[in-house]
């Protein structure tokens, strides 16, 4: 898909999907090099995280176009799949730590972040979990992600057009953004693209995350990058572009 085709897209995520020819390559490979972690994730597993997602948003919280999502969650593989679910489902993506909250309809954080949103009206948490497995004993009125979205279809058929997107940046602002970062840094479709750079801000998402995403090209991107491994990162997972 075309920087100006992707800009015409009703949500960020279907410009992101919307680029995809081969459901079963690699679309999102994460490593954490603090934790050991890799985790990778084709077109059709991200789709199907970030459709449950877009299904429990509209089925179990409600929200539709306009609708405000805090996403207070760290840069994982998990972020990306519940970024994509709530655009998908129309909403506007908050995306701060720790963020305003009063006018959302729901905030996902991390159990990190849990006490910043005691009295938000429906919070939802993940473990961050390399295998997303659930987190156990949380505090009443609190909803645990992975048990919650499992329920739910692995597809979605959105219906929806999204303004606002980001942080008050608008859909086609966010991927006219993203399209620019990715024609600087170089990012062609079917390129295989290791990133260390980090998704700290709403700028940084687009600019790191939603650039190489929604030029149809597969993204390596590692968290908390150790010193001197990139270049034989690169080479593993044959990498054809390294934006440092």
């Amino acid at each position: 898909m075309s920087s100006a085709s992707a800009a015409g897209s009703p949500t960020v995520t279907a410009a992101v999907f919307g680029t995809i020819g081969d459901w079963t390559r690699p679309m999102l490979t994460f490593y954490d090099d603090a934790t050991g972690e890799r985790t990778e994730l084709s077109a059709a597993t991200l789709g199907n995280w970030a459709a449950k997602t877009a299904n429990f948003v509209v089925d179990e919280l409600g929200a539709g176009p306009g609708d405000v999502i805090v996403v207070d969650l760290p840069h994982h593989w998990q972020t990306a799949a519940i970024l994509l679910g709530c655009w998908w489902a129309g909403a506007q993506v908050r995306f701060d730590s720790p963020a305003e909250y009063d006018d959302a309809v729901a905030v996902f954080t991390s159990p990190a972040g849990l006490s910043a949103y005691d009295d938000a009206d429906e919070v939802i948490v993940t473990s961050l979990d390399p295998f997303a497995l659930p987190m156990r004993d949380l505090p009443p009125g609190v909803t645990d992600f992975s048990t919650a979205v499992r329920v739910h279809g692995d597809n979605y058929a959105a219906r929806v057009r999204a303004d606002a997107a980001l942080n008050g940046a608008t859909t086609a602002e966010v991927l006219a953004a993203a399209g620019r970062q990715a024609d600087a840094d170089g990012v062609t479709p079917g390129a295989r693209v290791l990133s260390v750079r980090g998704w700290d801000d709403a700028d940084a998402l687009t600019r790191n995350l939603v650039s190489v995403l929604a030029r149809g090209a597969s993204l390596v991107s590692v968290a908390h990058p150790a010193d001197g491994g990139t270049e034989r990162r690169a080479q593993t997972e044959k990498a054809t572009l390294i934006l440092a």
